[in-house]
């Protein structure tokens, strides 16, 4: 596209050029010619005066020599005989003129200008005082008539040089500011289609190829966000399922020795690293989903009550002591009830998996005007690093952990404005607190929530805990 500029703009200019240059060289041509024979006729005229008093040889050579043309031997007179008998035609100076455009010039009473050997003459008819007409012969070199010609050629040419590369300049800068836009934007693609997502163009350039690459870099955010959503999809069913999958290995513990029973739990330990395999490889990082739209949520009391229903089965075969609180009346939060069931199994599934058998462990929930909070504590070893384990991805270094199942809890509650804490719990173990705003914002307030939270007053529960 740049020399397909360059070439159009080259082309024009110098039709344009010609157009102008050739016409005004003929007219500058034109003027000098006139010029010098102007100023030739002029001086001829000067010898009209002397013609008009005498035809004496010998005035009239003195007359002819005493100009500047005539000592310079370019001047020359010629008079016709007289109607005297005996009378003969005066020539003065060197002639140049042949005589039949001598004739034509008294025929025509004008000035004429004839062709001769190195130049032009110009013949001017002079009246004398018998009725007769002389003509005064002035010769004008080539080289006057050309005088200035060439110098005006030149500048005609210089100047028609500088509009042409002066155009080319321009147009080759108009090019490039069109062409490297659209490079950028061509490799932002290429890159793009060879997997490389951060590929993004500089919105910048003429409007056209701007809103282009506003395009395609709102294209490639979306690109980018689908493949992450895909992952995290990935990545939570496949945490989802370590809530069956603990049933099944606590199930397969119980069933004693032999073959059946060995195989069993052989194949409960490969599914468990197959579903660890697909969560550490689609546990990147996405962009923040949004929380559930207005007037969605669930019951929190109702879904603590199912999900501690089934998780209190287990606890009875491994011997652990479960108490539940606050789940005497219904709860309203702002969260889709999978995603709360979700976070639960998550929390708990943590419990029976990092924690030894028989360590007792406690659901609460407490409402307050501004949030509810949910605590899961447990009797555990607690975690080392409470802020590595808050990091997606991170396993808080517990063995056989992704890191992935706070995640979950932590994305939920920060969907609602609030945010998810580690600490130490009253049972000598960790306390997940999980605080769920309930003033409608979401994930872009957190952390506006945040900022405020020193200020905001707690639920009369949270300070109790």
């Amino acid at each position: 596209m740049r020399w397909a500029l360059v070439k159009v703009s080259l082309a024009v200019t110098a039709m344009v050029v010609v157009a102008f240059a050739v016409p005004l060289g003929l007219v500058v041509k034109e003027m000098a010619r006139d010029r010098a024979f102007s100023n030739a006729e002029r001086r001829a005229a000067g010898l009209a005066p002397v013609l008009a008093i005498t035809t004496d040889r010998d005035e009239l050579d003195r007359a002819v020599a005493t100009t500047e043309d005539g000592a310079a031997g370019r001047m020359a007179v010629h008079v016709p005989a007289a109607d005297e008998p005996g009378a003969t035609a005066l020539e003065i100076g060197t002639r140049r003129a042949e005589e039949k455009d001598l004739r034509t010039t008294r025929e025509l009473g004008r000035a004429t200008i004839a062709e001769v050997e190195g130049g032009s003459v110009l013949l001017q008819p002079t009246a004398l005082s018998s009725g007769q007409v002389a003509v005064v012969e002035l010769f004008v070199p080539e080289g006057e008539v050309t005088n200035g010609v060439a110098t005006a050629w030149l500048v005609l040419a210089g100047v028609g040089i500088a509009l042409i590369v002066g155009s080319v300049a321009v147009a080759d800068r108009l090019g490039v500011r069109m062409v490297q836009p659209a490079q950028r934007l061509a490799g932002a693609a290429h890159d793009l289609g060879e997997g490389r997502l951060g590929a993004r163009v500089p919105e910048e350039g003429p409007p056209e190829l701007k809103s282009a690459a506003i395009a395609f870099n709102s294209m490639a955010d979306q690109v980018v966000q689908l493949l992450a959503n895909e992952r995290e999809l990935a990545a939570d069913l496949s945490h989802r399922l370590r809530t069956p999958l603990t049933v099944l290995r606590l199930n397969a513990a119980s069933l004693g020795s032999g073959p059946a029973a060995d195989q069993t739990r052989a194949a409960v330990e490969q599914l468990e690293r197959e579903v660890d395999t697909i969560i550490r490889t689609a546990r990147e990082a996405k962009p923040q989903t949004q929380g559930p739209g207005p007037g969605a949520g669930c019951d929190a009391s109702e879904v603590v009550r199912e999900r501690m229903d089934f998780w209190s089965a287990l606890a009875e075969d491994e011997g652990r002591k479960v108490r539940v609180a606050g789940i005497e009346r219904p709860v309203r939060i702002p969260v889709a009830r999978p995603e709360l069931v979700a976070a639960l199994d998550a929390l708990l599934g943590n419990v029976f998996r990092h924690t030894p058998e028989g360590t007792a462990f406690s659901v609460d929930v407490h409402n307050g005007d501004d949030a509810v909070i949910v605590l899961v504590s447990d009797a555990g070893p607690g975690i080392a690093d409470p802020a590595a384990a808050l990091t997606r991805g991170n396993s808080g270094h517990r063995a056989g952990s992704t890191g992935l199942g706070l995640d979950i809890v932590r994305q939920m509650a920060e969907a609602t404005g609030g945010d998810v804490r580690i600490g130490h719990s009253v049972l000598g173990g960790t306390e997940v607190r999980i605080w769920i705003g309930l003033d409608g914002r979401r994930s872009g307030d957190a952390g506006g929530r945040r900022s405020q939270r020193g200020r905001r007053k707690r639920p009369a529960t949270a300070k109790a805990r």
